[in-house]
């Protein structure tokens, strides 16, 4: 138990949480559940699913007690364990092995229009064949009208029967008795008895979906069921998950509109199952994921540009309602995002706050901040192994920051690292050429450069009175 003081530091934590949140709808008891909750969750040994899925079989069997978890949640002791659900097997075929990345989408009858073949068909057409290799897409027929879904698999399975075949698409329905109840519940925001329906049964229809999806592959994305996809977004997605190694995350976002394209490991989706679960009736799912990535201590949203996934639907799914929604981020077309290998970056400029080094190096929209420079300051890169560089862009500055770019500098790449107080750095530097209006970029490098590189150096080579925001350094290799 908790000693007095303990607690007493726990409320007035809780207390000073729920004055600086800026959307905080969670009365203070819901925090406080959500706390102790996930302290639990903490101290769990593991949070992977307990043996693997047999995708032959007509049924799949979970752990826990289904009535006694979905109608009471009154056990909290297993959070990472499945969730006993007998799901139907509407369209697959056995799944041989795990894919690097599963797709899931949930989908009911609409008043209004059905985007869902053409989610469907935009996910495989923009991957390419050896892309494809490496994806799986679940689909979560939640309709409880079984004509509509008879309908919808046979559409399915006409139009894509080879993906079936070759085990990239499942289809998959929880049956009704699972779900907990879904009626008389609390009118939170004062929404409309339906309009709460509608969002509770979607955040059990998508904690199911997940359920299903926590060991078909080692990352899961979601989607809705009304989407574009960009050309090669699975690749995208591999050079930004490759660029984040050794990073702590929970969530990355690769489109800015509700739950589209959240990523997530797949070992997280057991509590995230669980947390949507426990959570049904508060709050829309959006919301809920936005807890569940603070609540796991990542602290900022982490969220790329251009954005891979575009909301299409012109109908909602609820009532029917117009929805024109766009995400203005969002590229269809393929796009040339840089490969960033891992490496160590430090700089001698005088940072601002916490526009560190490594802000300049992500994919993330922003940026390393430091104060005037010198001549002779420097910025470094220093790559964990040495690379062939093909194309190097670094920009500085910003559009309502135009100002803060370096006015003089230069680029040079290095080779054969030491070790210096603590610092690996590059012996020998060559130059590559000087920034013009604040940028730098080269191509065909591996041409022009005789070595493999070890280190990439910015380089002022005059003193400036403006600050100076290296906004972004993108590195394509060879």
């Amino acid at each position: 138990m908790f000693k007095f003081h303990q607690m007493k530091y726990i409320f007035e934590t809780l207390d000073k949480m729920r004055c600086l949140r800026k959307r905080s709808t969670v009365s203070f008891l819901g925090v406080l559940v959500i706390f102790l909750l996930f302290m639990n969750l903490y101290i769990e040994d593991s949070y992977v699913l307990e043996g693997d899925k047999q995708f032959g079989r007509e049924t799949s069997t979970h752990q826990l007690n289904s009535e006694r978890y979905v109608h009471t949640f009154k056990d909290l002791s297993n959070f990472s364990g499945a969730i006993n659900v007998t799901y139907r097997y509407l369209a697959a075929t056995p799944l041989q092995r795990k894919r690097f990345l599963t797709i899931g989408l949930s989908s009911v009858k609409r008043k209004k229009g059905n985007y869902l073949l053409e989610t469907i068909k935009s996910i495989f057409e923009q991957s390419s064949y050896e892309e494809l290799k490496e994806i799986s897409v679940v689909v979560h027929l939640a309709e409880f009208n079984s004509s509509w879904r008879e309908v919808m698999v046979q559409d399915i399975t006409q139009k894509f029967a080879h993906h079936i075949i070759a085990g990239r698409l499942i289809v998959i329905h929880a049956p009704e008795e699972y779900y907990p109840i879904l009626d008389g519940l609390k009118r939170n925001y004062n929404d409309p008895e339906d309009r709460v329906r509608f969002r509770s049964k979607q955040n059990v229809d998508y904690a199911f979906l997940l359920n299903f999806c926590a060991n078909t592959s080692d990352y899961y994305v979601m989607l809705e069921d009304d989407v574009r996809c960009s050309k090669n977004f699975l690749t995208a997605i591999k050079k930004v998950i490759t660029s984040l190694e050794g990073t702590y995350w929970v969530t990355l976002e690769f489109s800015k509109l509700g739950y589209i394209g959240k990523l997530y490991h797949s070992h997280d989706l057991p509590r995230l199952a669980h947390f949507l679960l426990m959570f049904y009736q508060e709050m829309p799912c959006d919301w809920l994921l936005t807890h569940f990535r603070d609540l796991l201590a990542q602290k900022n949203v982490i969220r790329f540009k251009p954005s891979l996934f575009q909301h299409m639907g012109y109908y909602s799914s609820y009532k029917g309602a117009e929805n024109k929604l766009k995400d203005d981020d969002f590229e269809e077309e393929s796009f040339d995002i840089p490969d960033n290998p891992p490496a160590s970056l430090y700089t001698n400029m005088n940072v601002f706050e916490s526009y560190e080094a490594s802000k300049a190096y992500s994919s993330v929209d922003e940026y390393f901040w430091g104060k005037p420079p010198s001549t002779g300051d420097i910025f470094v890169i220093v790559f964990e192994n040495p690379i062939v560089i093909k194309k190097i862009k670094v920009t500085t500055g910003t559009e309502d920051r135009q100002n803060d770019i370096l006015h003089h500098g230069a680029l040079d790449v290095g080779e054969n690292v030491v070790r210096f107080k603590r610092i690996r750095q590059c012996v020998t530097y060559v130059r590559l050429g000087e920034f013009k209006n604040g940028n730098f970029e080269m191509s065909d490098m591996n041409q022009k450069i005789p070595f493999d590189i070890h280190c990439i150096r910015i380089y002022v080579t005059k003193t400036q009175k403006e600050w100076l925001i290296i906004r972004s350094i993108s590195i394509w290799t060879s």
